[in-house]
């Protein structure tokens, strides 16, 4: 009888490892994204610092599409339109008759110089997670999608690699074994 080789049951369980974890980081990314979208959360990427450091360069925020204005308190962080972008400031004061809201970057010196009417209200940020908006910014380009079926494939032909390795350490057990 011989003796067994640790080389190929190591190589085996480092590529079902490795696969394992790139599968596993493509699926929660990907989550972070999608699920929440059913939930009425929108996803967005902050790009600029005015909200730092609550929230910096670079997070995700989830806004809560569904939760009306009026419910809005001081303090809490909306989102809301600005022409053609997306402002996420905090509420310095509600005016709930008038039907617009003082916001302010926690960042910036001063209050915003025109108020945010109910009309450009987005949603109320409830969560932010710093990095995740910029993996999500790579992830949602068109080069990005390709990148995750890549990342995702290697993933797979990891844990492939990793059953093939195993079956043909299987088999040379059984040679030896028959020998």
């Amino acid at each position: 009888m011989r003796k067994r080789k640790i080389g190929p049951v190591i190589a085996s369980v480092l590529c079902r490892l490795l696969g394992t974890l790139i599968l596993l980081i493509v699926i929660a990314v990907t989550a972070s994204i999608v699920i929440p979208q059913f939930r009425g959360i929108e996803v967005y990427h902050i790009v600029s610092g005015s909200m730092e450091p609550e929230i910096p360069v670079g997070s995700a925020v989830y806004i809560n599409t569904k939760t009306s204005p009026e419910n809005i308190a001081e303090k809490d962080i909306i989102a809301f339109q600005s022409g053609d972008s997306l402002v996420v400031h905090r509420v310095t004061k509600n005016q709930v008759v008038e039907g617009y809201f003082h916001t302010k970057g926690d960042a910036n010196e001063g209050e915003d110089l025109t108020e945010v009417t109910y009309d450009q209200y987005v949603g109320k940020v409830i969560r932010h997670i710093p990095y995740v908006g910029q993996i999500m910014m790579i992830f949602t380009t068109s080069i990005g999608k390709v990148y995750v079926l890549c990342f995702a494939a290697c993933g797979a032909l990891l844990n492939i690699l990793a059953g093939t390795l195993g079956k043909r350490r299987e088999e040379e057990e059984e040679d030896d074994i028959n020998d």
